[in-house]
């Protein structure tokens, strides 16, 4: 039997094969956070990271230091677990490697802590945040980010949910045991592969994160 014109359509729609289990195809980029839009401070901005550091000692650079750091681009899409997708960004910005290398985790962290303005939080494996995608983005498609969207820094990780990106990035906890952050409190699941479906704490199964 033949498509109809309208499966024919939906079967050329560009990138649909590859979109996650449940995520539809968006054109533009909406707008979505919890809590009021943070008011960017330059004097007194400043990228943490702390916890289990493989000195010990805390690290930090103020805005200019970390707009100076070695920059890369990666192109990949984000998906939201409200089920858009947004595909084939070019996200530029520091590699959540060059944050590793300048900044290494003593030997036992297996969980990184991403915190953000006003106390927001979103807990990561640690290998998901050093994947070679991940990185702290500035830009995308060569402009800067607007602040709605997380400028001055978002963390990016393509391969999970967009939650478990920040946007407005203040530092980085190195943790030797995993912790629920935010919204990972509040019913999302705690690792967030939207190719699993991974949308919500009540999917999890023994192993997938700390009991709430």
């Amino acid at each position: 039997m033949g498509q109809s014109e309208n499966e024919q359509a939906r079967a050329q729609e560009p990138g649909e094969a590859e979109l996650p289990p449940g995520q539809r195809l968006q054109r533009g980029w909406p707008v979505l956070h919890y809590g009021p839009v943070p008011r960017f401070k330059p004097l007194t901005w400043e990228f943490q990271v702390f916890g289990a550091t493989a000195s010990g000692d805390k690290h930090s650079w103020d805005h200019e230091g970390f707009m100076t750091l070695p920059r890369t681009t990666v192109t990949a899409d984000l998906h939201c677990v409200t089920r858009f997708s947004m595909l084939g960004s070019r996200w530029g910005g520091v590699s959540t490697a060059t944050i590793l290398e300048l900044a290494p985790p003593a030997p036992e962290v297996t969980h990184v802590m991403v915190w953000a303005e006003y106390g927001f939080s979103s807990n990561l494996r640690l290998a998901d945040f050093a994947d070679d995608s991940s990185l702290f983005a500035t830009h995308r498609n060569g402009d800067p980010l607007t602040v709605e969207h997380g400028f001055p820094v978002r963390l990016v990780v393509p391969h999970l949910y967009a939650w478990k990106g920040p946007k407005w990035v203040r530092g980085l906890e190195y943790m030797t045991a995993d912790r629920r952050g935010f919204w990972e409190e509040r019913g999302y699941h705690n690792i967030g592969d939207p190719w699993a479906e991974q949308r919500y704490s009540y999917q999890e199964v023994p192993g997938d994160g700390p009991e709430l």
